[in-house]
């Protein structure tokens, strides 16, 4: 069996993104919770097909050569603004032409989740305007989910 590093099999998804196809991803990390869970969620990711919104999930490579997976959460003439949905910092000014995916689905627990859904749209919409209470959210949640599992 051939192994490959992270950077190498994100660059063989992003050639096949370039020649139009559209790849999925099993999640790796944690910048995207509650949205997105390490290890339980897959993506699906394709090429950008026209202008990037508010919200959009994109795949993008920083100055540093790191691939990332963020949130848009401004468009802005001088370049994109991005952000995890765990975080509270926002990345950005960076140039449109470091992204070369953008997140079209994600496969949950059997379950096909698209821009129609109500948590995708939550995540979009809603939580990008929470950003400075995320980390109260976050902590209520997990103190929510704690009690649920010792019921």
């Amino acid at each position: 069996m051939r192994e490959l590093d992270t950077r190498e099999y994100i660059s063989t998804l992003r050639d096949l993104v370039n020649e139009g196809h559209e790849v999925s991803l099993i999640v790796s990390g944690s910048s995207m919770s509650p949205f997105l869970i390490h290890h339980r969620d897959t993506i699906i990711f394709g090429p950008v097909e026209g202008s990037l919104r508010r919200g959009d999930m994109v795949f993008y490579e920083r100055p540093s050569g790191q691939y990332v997976m963020h949130r848009v959460r401004r468009v802005r003439p001088e370049g994109l603004y991005l952000i995890g949905d765990a975080q509270t910092q926002t990345e950005g000014p960076l140039s449109p032409s470091c992204v070369f995916a953008i997140v079209k689905a994600v496969r949950r627990n059997g379950l096909l989740l698209d821009d129609k859904s109500w948590q995708w749209r939550f995540f979009a919409t809603i939580w990008l305007r929470v950003i400075p209470l995320r980390p109260l959210i976050i902590k209520f949640y997990k103190k929510i989910s704690l009690l649920k599992r010792h019921d």
